[in-house]
Formats: structure tokens, C-alpha cells, sequence
């Protein structure tokens, strides 16, 4: 282990929740190492592009908002009978990109049965996920929709604490969106009525109500 990995590991150890730590001038080997260090179900976000490292230790907000989107997106999927593939937050890098890093949590959905059973995704062959999420309460993803233009994901979903904002991929970059092309009964402001309930009564109350709503948009 390199001097500098063991000293980013000791910066991590130390960081506090919500707090970021930025590093420039770290190879990729560096990277490679201290993403093996760190090991699977490290509760830092790790984002890497040409040299530049970003480390985020998430919030408990954070982290219940990340987790209460994933018990939506799936309830949605289950009462529309839809296939879903969930990957959470796993570590999406390209060595001829420069670039890696791990969303919040992240879906297939129209791709799911190419992903199915597969626990070593590859995005040389294997499709990138169909939405990402970023959840921005203590910090801003804004840097990394670069990273998601070039693994050509369709779809980002990036909530602030405040207001949900839906990106679809074009030619020309991610654009704002009314309504999720992977979910389209979903849009912003559902979500976030959500979101917004189960921060003030509770993540099963709020996923309950959101069962309800969607069996009523599909009986009409």
C-alpha cells in the first residue's frame, strides 16, 4: 500500500458524517487501491475523475432519503408488475474514461433481464443502469453527471432535500423532465409528496400511502 492511500484512509477515518474530503493528483492506481481497501459495504462515496478524488461520508438524512426512494421505486415496480434489478451503490469505474464512482443507488428496469443474476457488472457488455440516484442533502452531485453522460446512463434522479428534479439523456446532455421514462406514472412532485411524507410521519406510512396512489392511477 502506497503512503498516499494510507494516508486518504486515515483522512476517511476521521472525516465527519456530511463532510466532504477533496484530493487532486491522485493516479489510478491510488484509486484502484483505496477502493479495495475500503472494501464492499463502505459507508463512504467515493468519486474519481483524471486525478481528481471526491469523498463523501453521507448524512443519517442522507441516507434514509436514499434508502426511502429504493422501498418507493420498488413498491412501484411490484404493483406495476415490472421487472426490477436493483444495484444500489455499486461502484461504476473505466480505466479508458479516467473516471469512477458509485451512486446513491441506482436501477434496471427495461435492461433488467440482461443484468439478472449478474453480480460483476461490466459496462464494456452489460447495459449501464436505467436510473441513477443522487441524493444531495449535505452535498452536490453536479460533478458526476459528466461521468453518468459517458456510461450513456438514460435517466438521473437527483433530490435535494427540497425539490426533486428527473434528467433524461440527449444528444446534447441530460435535460429537466416531467415524468421518469423508466416509471412513467412518476414524476418529481410525486416523489417528493412522498419523500416529504415519510420524513414527517414515517417511511412505512409513506410507502403505504404510495401503494394506495398507484393502484388508484391504475384503476382510474
Amino acid at each position: 500500500m502506497s503512503a498516499h492511500v494510507t494516508s486518504y484512509l486515515d483522512a476517511i477515518a476521521h472525516l465527519p458524517s456530511g463532510a466532504t474530503l477533496t484530493l487532486t493528483n491522485v493516479s489510478w492506481e491510488e484509486y484502484e487501491q483505496l477502493l479495495q481497501d475500503l472494501g464492499e459495504g463502505s459507508a463512504v462515496r467515493v468519486f474519481y475523475d483524471h486525478g481528481w478524488l471526491e469523498i463523501v461520508s453521507p448524512t443519517g438524512r442522507h441516507e434514509r432519503s436514499k434508502d426511502l426512494i429504493a422501498y418507493l421505486v420498488r413498491a412501484i415496480a411490484d404493483e406495476l408488475e415490472q421487472d426490477l434489478e436493483s444495484f444500489g451503490s455499486t461502484t461504476f469505474k473505466e480505466k479508458e474514461l479516467e473516471s469512477g464512482g458509485e451512486p446513491d443507488t441506482c436501477f434496471y428496469l427495461q435492461t433488467a433481464a440482461r443484468v439478472k443474476g449478474n453480480n460483476d457488472l461490466d459496462l464494456k457488455t452489460d447495459p449501464p443502469p436505467d436510473v441513477v440516484v443522487e441524493v444531495d442533502v449535505s452535498h452536490s452531485s453536479e460533478k458526476k453527471l459528466a461521468f453518468y453522460r459517458k456510461l450513456r446512463v438514460p435517466e438521473i434522479w437527483r433530490y435535494d432535500g427540497r425539490r426533486v428534479v428527473f434528467y433524461h439523456l440527449t444528444e446534447s446532455g441530460y435535460v429537466e423532465a416531467s415524468a421518469s421514462r423508466a416509471l412513467p406514472l412518476l414524476t418529481p412532485d410525486v416523489l417528493l409528496q412522498f419523500l416529504q411524507q415519510g420524513e414527517k410521519e414515517g417511511q412505512t406510512p409513506a410507502l403505504r400511502a404510495f401503494r394506495k396512489w398507484v393502484r388508484q392511477q391504475l384503476t382510474g
